[in-house]
Formats: C-alpha cells, structure tokens, sequence
C-alpha cells in the first residue's frame, strides 16, 4: 500500500512539472526598462513576491522578485505593481480580533493587484492572514480603504466601515450617497463603485477582473464502478490465531458532488461521495488443524454500507479538453444489516473509517476514469477476539450532469 501510494504522488508530481505553462507578460524593472518575457502563471490567491519566467520558450527558467521589479504582468490578464503601503494587520478572526476601532497599521512593500484602472486605481492584496482593498487618484500613492471588524462592550462585534468615506470624499461623480451606504467590501462590488466613478469622470478604464473570477463552480457527477476488495478475518481460539483472507468483486455506485475553488486556475476542489457498496463472500477454514480439535468451519460475510468519502482533488491540465487529477478523502463508513460470522457465532458489523487515495482522467469536463485504492477499514472496532480488516481498489467511470 505504502508503495503504491509513494508511486502515484511520485506520478503526480511529475505530471505537474510537465504541465508549467508560461504565459506571454511583461516586467518593469527599477531602472524603468520594460522587459516582454514568458511569466509562469499561476493564478495567484496570494499575491507574490516573486514569480518565476523566461525569455522565450527555449530559453532557462529565471526568477525575479519584489526587489528588482517594480511591476509586472501577464498579457490578457493579471497585473501587479510594488508599492510600500500602510496595510491593517487587523485579523477578522474572533479569537485574535482586536478591541479597538483603528486599524494596526504596518508598513510594508508588497506587490499590489490591479483590479480597476483608471483615474481612480483600485488594487487588491490578500496573504494567509488579511484580504485588504487599496486607491490611488490619478497616480497618488496607495492608500488602503479601512474596513475592520472590532470587539465593543459586552462582546459585541462591530465593523468600521471607514471606506465608505473614503469613497464618498474621493469617488463623487455619478454616485448616490444611498449606494455609497449599500457597498460592501467585496471586489464585485468594489470594483462597479470605481468603474461608475471612472466612466463618470470621462477617462479611461480597464477592468483587469476576468469574466468568471470569484465564480464558485458545484458540480454533480454519477459514479459507478467496480471494487476489488478483500476482508481479512482473524480469530483468536485459545492461543491459536487463525487468519482467512475472502476476496471479491463486487459493484459500486456513488454520486459525487465537486466544489472547484476559485483560484489557482481552478485547479483544486473540495469534493464529497455518498457511495453505496456490497461485499458478499465466504471461505472454508480449517481450525486448529493438526490437532485434537481440528475442524472444518466456513467463514461468511455479508457486508453493505454507505461510504461517505470528503476530500480535496487536484487537476492537472493536459490541454483545454483534457486534465489529470489526482485526490485525497477521508472515508466515514456507515454499515447497513451487515455481519460476519466465523463458524462459531455471527456478530454485527460495526465498520470504522479510513482513507482513500486516486488518480483519474477527465474528458471534456464530463467524461471522467479514476483507479483508487483505500487503507485499511476495521469491521470490529467493538471486538478484541475478532479482527476483520477491509480493504479495497475500485476502477470508478464518471459522467457530470452538471
């Protein structure tokens, strides 16, 4: 099992290398030269502080970071320009939130976002810790629009919405002080209050917002499939450990629904499987053989549940029809009228969980093949003088309804 699961991460990666897609861009470096390079893009959730390019195709992988460049971009979409800001280190967490209304205030240097440009710039930066919004007028230095969540008297949460302000001193053409109330600090909204401005004020305006960013894509997917399982048993008879291992084939049907995050370039998702499966087998053993008390006996199982397998996939694009994805899940198991009897007695199945990993192929984002093995699932997590071990692989199709 350990090896089969080293050789498909060993897999994965290697697909991953081979996959690097460099985009045309450009950057700017302090001495103000532009530079036309091939950018690797990585549809960034945080914004950089580095990225990786090359001059042309053929040519070595380079890096360049926040030091040298003071902007940089990629053709037909994201763009990024160092400023040394004032940025809130304020978390929006409840336990580490803060009990006064101002902002804590850092300076730091980081690569900005453009979101909106125009004579009024709006800009975006997001790390692991805060998402904050920035505006510069007509080439001033960014500033932050201050929005921060705070602990009151009697453990009360509330929000300074300083933004709003800076929007209605700042941004007054063709805005209602009602809208201006209305706004909330999201980048769709956001970004219509700076493209009205924009418009209103007779300049130009470019929207660096793809069409379907921050879109959350839900998909439902029919699963059917084979399993290759096994149940091994163990049985203790005095001092004697009796081990029988029963192996079959047996049908499995699941219905997958599939949340696709919005970034990274749509490359990870959260998934969740309600899968019903059957495993029937029997085997006749012989007990303590070679003995006084020697004896035939045969060992059945008849074992049915809903598998609840939750994990995280991620895709690995071929070209624009076709991906490789590989995943992770934790299963919870939730046997039904099950039981395994071992000659002697029969006892109630009372399954456990574990987990699963998989690799597949995806066809024109509807037509999918997975190969996935599991760890092992105790049947007996009540039993000390019965161990049942189950363990599966599973070839599992895939057609997406939506």
């Amino acid at each position: 099992m350990k090896k089969i699961i080293t050789l498909v991460g060993v897999f994965a990666v290697s697909i991953s290398y081979a996959q690097i897609k460099f985009e045309k861009g450009y950057m700017i470096t302090n001495s103000g030269e532009k530079k036309e390079v091939l950018i690797k893009n990585l549809d960034w959730k945080n914004n950089p502080e580095e990225f990786e390019y090359k001059q042309d195709g053929t040519s070595a992988i380079k890096n360049e970071g926040i030091k040298n460049i003071q902007e940089f971009g990629i053709e037909a979409g994201s763009r990024y320009v160092r400023k040394t800001v004032m940025l809130d280190q304020s978390s929006k967490e409840l336990n580490q939130m803060s009990e006064h209304k101002n902002p804590d205030f850092t300076e730091k240097t980081v690569f900005l976002k453009y979101v909106v440009d125009g004579k009024a710039g709006l800009l975006y930066y997001e790390n692991n810790k805060v998402e904050r919004f920035f505006y510069t007028l007509e080439g001033s230095e960014a500033k932050q629009l201050v929005y921060k969540p705070y602990y009151s008297d009697y453990n009360t949460v509330n929000y300074n919405e300083e933004y709003k302000k800076h929007i209605y001193e700042n941004l007054n053409c063709g805005l209602e002080t009602k809208v201006i109330q209305n706004t909330k600090y999201t980048e769709k909204e956001l970004t219509k209050i700076f493209t009205a401005y924009n418009q209103c004020s007779g300049g130009a305006v470019t929207n660096y917002t793809p069409a379907n960013a921050g879109k959350h894509f839900f998909h439902l997917n029919i699963r059917p499939g084979v399993n290759f399982s096994s149940v091994t048993t163990t049985d203790f008879y005095g001092s004697t450990a009796e081990e029988t291992k029963i192996s079959k084939t047996s049908f499995r049907i699941g219905l997958e629904a599939e949340y696709v995050l919005p970034f990274n370039k749509n490359k990870w998702a959260l998934f969740i499987e309600p899968t019903y499966q059957y495993f029937k087998g029997e085997a006749d053993v012989v007990v303590s053989p070679g003995t006084y008390f020697e004896t035939q006996v045969k060992k059945t199982v008849d074992y049915k549940s809903i598998e609840l397998p939750i994990g995280i996939r991620h895709y690995l694009f071929i070209n624009d029809q076709s991906k490789i994805f590989i995943n992770a899940a934790y299963v919870f198991d939730f046997s039904m009228n099950s039981t395994i009897n071992n000659g002697f007695k029969t006892v109630d199945i009372t399954s456990g969980s574990n987990a699963a990993f998989g690799v597949g192929y995806k066809y024109k984002n509807r037509y999918s093949a997975e190969f996935r093995i599991t760890t092992a699932r105790n049947l007996k997590r009540d039993q000390t003088i019965m161990n049942e071990k189950y363990t599966t692989s599973s070839l599992i199709l895939g057609y997406t309804l939506f």
